[in-house]
């Protein structure tokens, strides 16, 4: 489908591919809109809903200005999915016994500091991840950026022992089927503790620069950094680590995974395609309409024609893998999932757990209240969601759930 609604009366348009964006996000689209270096217009897709101050499911193309609550404190948030040498019969009655094994080698969950309730970190990290930290990580890709900004050493950002955890809320690790009854593996994850205290430090940081300038903006939390200003290009840096700590993350989990699998099954299990995998919540150097400018995807995901990409449901309901189509008014980005239709807290009042059991029936996953605000009924119906961005992405591959750690 093409454009549903346009949005006029800001600086800019708003170009919103569904026709059910609720007022609160329409408002904070208009927010945006409104912000004297933003490009062209502002996109939303059609998972959009509200996030805070800056819509989850919105593209923002700005030149000369970046936003690092548009961003956000997940950075380099997405998902990778590869097709793997197992079918339905090898996972037979095992699902719960596979969800098991994977949760005892990739820590989940909130983390407390090495606590007695610390499962979502690691106390010894593992061989490889010491490794991959030693050589690529903030301290020794970026020891100029630290001694500048000494506060991002703070010890909440966790470091090494978030590199090959999964997280907390909508994070998870799927085992998932295809039309050929070929088994997926999907994870979605991010930077964990080290892009939180990256993301919010310079939120902060573009509050605090702007000064008596702050008022005029409609939304405190839309503080900006200028580009060529030192502050923007530390943020750039400190991005573009985040970012490939997010990909190494998930990189670290699907091995995990494929070893966790082989010893539950007792097999070798081997990948059978190529892998995917996106960022969702990130910030690129793009071109559109004839000019090269900052690129903003929070909750939105690059389509360019050709490109693959992946679109999960929620717990139990169905993803897909797809194709982009290159839409340029969709800045080249499509839906990053179904989008929740519904905060956490107003799930949590409105099911029951017997609602989460009934609603994921046949999948082995999490059925207890500490999962009850990621019951499917909380978000949005992925079928409404595809049907309204086909202009923008090729559904490739339709996967059904079997599997499913959440953090």
């Amino acid at each position: 489908m093409p454009v549903l609604e346009s949005m006029n009366g800001a600086r800019v348009p708003v170009k919103i591919f569904t026709d059910t964006a609720d007022d609160l996000s329409r408002r904070q689209l208009m927010n945006v809109a409104n912000l004297p270096f933003v490009f062209h217009h502002v996109a939303a897709m059609p998972d959009v809903h509200a996030g805070m101050s800056a819509t989850i499911g919105s593209v923002i193309p700005t030149i000369g200005a970046l936003i690092p609550a548009a961003v956000g404190v997940d950075i380099g948030c997405g998902m990778c999915a590869v097709p793997i040498d197992l079918r339905s019969d090898a996972l037979g009655e095992s699902g719960e016994i596979l969800r098991v094994a994977i949760q005892r080698v990739v820590p989940h969950g909130r983390t407390d500091d090495g606590g007695p309730n610390d499962r979502g970190a690691w106390n010894d990290p593992p061989e490889a991840i010491s490794q991959w930290w030693s050589q690529h990580g903030l301290q020794r890709r970026c020891p100029e950026l630290l001694a500048r900004h000494p506060k991002l050493l703070h010890s909440r950002t966790n470091t090494i022992r978030h590199l090959g955890t999964l997280g907390t809320g909508n994070h998870f690790i799927e085992l998932r089927l295809d039309e050929r009854d070929r088994v997926w593996i999907l994870i979605h994850s991010g930077s964990r503790g080290v892009g939180n205290r990256l993301g919010t430090y310079f939120i902060q940081r573009a509050r605090d620069t702007l000064g008596r300038e702050l008022r005029t903006l409609p939304d405190g939390d839309l503080a900006f950094l200028r580009e060529g200003t030192p502050d923007c290009a530390d943020y750039l840096q400190a991005v573009e680590w985040a970012q490939e700590f997010a990909r190494a993350n998930r990189a670290f989990m699907l091995q995990a995974v494929l070893a966790a699998l082989e010893t539950a099954l007792g097999r070798a299990v081997r990948l059978d395609g190529m892998m995917i995998d996106c960022h969702h919540n990130y910030v690129a150097r793009e071109r559109h309409f004839g000019s090269l400018v900052w690129v903003t995807r929070k909750g939105a995901i690059r389509a360019r024609r050709g490109d693959w990409g992946i679109i999960p449901g929620s717990m139990g309901a169905l993803s897909y893998i797809v194709r982009g189509k290159g839409n340029r008014e969709a800045f080249h980005s499509c839906a990053h999932g179904a989008g929740r239709r519904m905060g956490r807290q107003e799930a949590m009042r409105r099911f029951t757990v017997e609602d989460l059991a009934r609603e994921t029936r046949g999948v082995a996953c999490p059925k207890d209240r500490s999962v009850l605000d990621e019951i499917p009924s909380a978000y949005k119906d992925i079928e409404t969601v595809m049907a309204h961005q086909q202009d923008l992405a090729e559904p490739v591959h339709v996967l059904r759930q079997a599997v499913c750690v959440k953090g």
